[in-house]
């Protein structure tokens, strides 16, 4: 597609659908359009079942589209050997998905040991990615993901994701399980660390909230479809339904917290 090739795309839905090959054929991504563009931070917002953790693996090919297609860096996923398009993106989950008998160390230095890398370079960077991440190597390094604590592992998956420097980010839920605490600290962090790193950033969550603080645009989903897409500024402001469900759930929430 000659949108996909202009200057500073860096993923594109085309009329992209997904469905299940079930019984039922379900649809759970509708003839999505989409673009992001370089050293954009896209927040997927939408309830549980919108489509929103789909339309993220459909970006590193864990899946495959039903119909249209999903471009990265102008060419087809399905035209991209899968992993080499995996290792040009970091991917970061809420529970950060370490292997548990791997030290952080390791665990950090897993992709670019997969890319060849020689051992030097490896420690040289995760002590970069380590210290980036507010980690101190010289007392995080040799120790094992169960000898921390949450926020710590997701600081690991952020600097494993970011070891061997890829273009793209994409983070499902990736504080979601954290403690409120705990979340809004390493929100604050990521959100500086997203200016200064300049990567092109989809990051999935549920929470209004942490779309607006994080965002350089949000959109949001529903049932499938892409419904709404527009800044933070903006968001709240427009006039459809499922963006002001979302607005009076943060009206919900203070009260709660009260």
């Amino acid at each position: 597609m000659e949108a996909s090739r202009k200057s500073g795309t860096v993923i594109e839905f085309s009329h992209v659908s997904y469905r299940l090959n079930d019984i039922a054929a379900r649809v759970i991504v509708s003839n999505a359009n989409l673009t992001v563009a370089r050293g954009e931070t896209l927040v997927l917002l939408g309830r549980s079942g919108s489509g929103k953790t789909t339309l993220l693996r459909l970006i590193n090919r864990m899946l495959s589209p039903t119909s249209g297609e999903v471009l990265v860096e102008g060419r087809p996923t399905t035209q991209w050997d899968p992993i080499r398009l995996r290792r040009r993106i970091g991917y970061v989950i809420q529970d950060s998905g370490l292997f548990p008998h791997f030290s952080v160390a390791e665990n950090v230095g897993l992709v670019p040991k997969l890319e060849n890398w020689d051992s030097k370079r490896i420690a040289v960077r995760v002590n970069e990615m380590l210290a980036l991440v507010a980690l101190d190597p010289a007392l995080y390094a040799n120790r094992r993901p169960r000898e921390l604590s949450g926020g710590q592992r997701q600081r690991v998956g952020v600097a494993r994701a970011l070891a061997a420097d890829p273009p793209i980010l994409v983070m499902d839920e990736p504080f979601g399980a954290l403690d409120p605490v705990t979340r809004a600290e390493l929100q604050g962090e990521f959100r500086a660390l997203a200016k200064r790193l300049d990567k092109t950033i989809v990051f999935v969550t549920h929470d209004l909230r942490e779309a607006i603080l994080l965002a350089s645009r949000i959109v949001l989903l529903q049932e499938g479809q892409i419904v709404a897409t527009a800044s933070p500024e903006e968001f709240l402001n427009l006039h459809h339904p499922e963006v002001q469900a979302f607005a009076n759930s943060l009206g919900e929430s203070s009260r709660a917290s009260a």
